[in-house]
């Protein structure tokens, strides 16, 4: 899926980047730690916990499908066959995203006119195609990509940032959205652009006050869209659930406030991950990387998933806080980073 662009990872051996710098932890360094609720960390754990296929930790996942998903069982099997470890230099950058819920319509008409597209099948990875102004001005129209079409540019665009969604039809149905590519732009965020002009101070930028710019301008707003080039594409999923997350970058559904998109470069897909994010509203939970983003980058650096609608999307957009962010590794793992750091 998120900026955020939930590119589909390869799912191979965990193992991380060597960061400048790591530091070994016990749990009782942990902020809140007794207090999380581990037994839901661990269902999240097992949804991705048997893709990991690296030695040190398929007997780690075999042993946790057989714990008991109670919290004292769930927090002993993390303390017992893991050691927590910060990588890279404090404070974290946490950030949120949602999944979108949209109305939409299968086909354009007067009010719903733009359109969401699915993977040209000319597009191949790693190449760069037509640029965000190039599409929106008409690149691809006439061709039958569209999946659906949306009554408002602002939702196209985040619908994108996302990466995910689910599609309210006109006639009744719900369709649900999942990554399918992207147009090999680079990303580039639409917030630090208007900090750059002097339109806005850093602290007034928000998914919000972004969207409420570009409906106050429509004109200037669609160019400020338009500056950044990358531009996803989408696939209809139809082997998910009402209740079932959107997928992310390890193919399965992710979890409310228990998933986090990370840099697969630097915290391996499938990792548990303590989080201490300050700000407004601090969380101090255990949650699992299972999705990446194309603005998620470096070491302490995490986007918390909030869930589904205008309300996650509310909770999500005005998430920009400071913190920790502490992987938890196998133990001989955890010392090797050690050493290697």
């Amino acid at each position: 899926m998120r900026p955020l662009f939930r590119i589909l990872a390869l799912v191979v051996a965990v193992t991380a980047a060597a960061p400048a710098q790591a530091e070994l932890l016990d749990f009782e360094a942990l902020d809140g730690w007794r207090d999380d609720n581990h037994a839901a960390a661990l269902v999240a754990f097992l949804r991705t916990c048997d893709l990991i296929d690296a030695p040190d930790w398929r007997p780690i996942c075999a042993m946790a499908a057989d714990v008991p998903q109670d919290d004292i069982s769930a927090r002993s099997f993390f303390e017992l066959f893991f050691k927590p470890v910060v990588v890279g230099d404090p404070p974290a950058l946490f950030t949120g995203y949602f999944e979108p819920e949209l109305d939409g319509s299968p086909v354009r008409t007067g009010r719903f006119k733009y359109p969401l597209y699915r993977r040209p099948p000319e597009l191949r990875d790693g190449t760069v195609f037509h640029s965000r102004a190039a599409i929106d001005n008409g690149a691809l129209a006439g061709r039958g990509l569209e999946i659906a079409w949306l009554d408002d540019p602002i939702d196209a665009y985040f619908l994108q940032v996302q990466g995910s969604g689910r599609i309210r039809m006109t006639d009744g149905t719900v369709i649900r959205l999942g990554y399918a590519g992207a147009n090999g732009h680079a990303y580039r965020s639409i917030g630090q652009e208007m900090v750059r002009r002097g339109s806005h101070t850093i602290d007034q930028v928000s998914a919000q006050e972004i969207a409420a710019y570009v409906r106050r301008n429509p004109g200037p707003g669609r160019a400020l869209l338009h500056t950044n080039p990358s531009y996803v594409f989408f696939r209809k999923i139809g082997t998910l659930s009402a209740e079932d997350g959107p997928i992310g970058a390890m193919g399965r559904s992710i979890t409310t406030m228990r998933s986090v998109a990370i840099d697969p470069k630097f915290t391996p897909l499938g990792a548990p991950v303590w989080i201490e994010k300050d700000g407004r509203s601090p969380i101090r939970s255990l949650m699992i990387a299972q999705d990446t983003g194309g603005a998620i980058k470096g070491l302490q650096r995490a986007d918390i998933f909030y869930g589904t609608g205008d309300g996650a999307g509310d909770a999500a957009g005005t998430v920009k806080d400071p913190g920790r962010m502490v992987l938890l590794l196998p133990i001989d793992r955890a010392y090797a980073m050690l050493e290697g750091g």
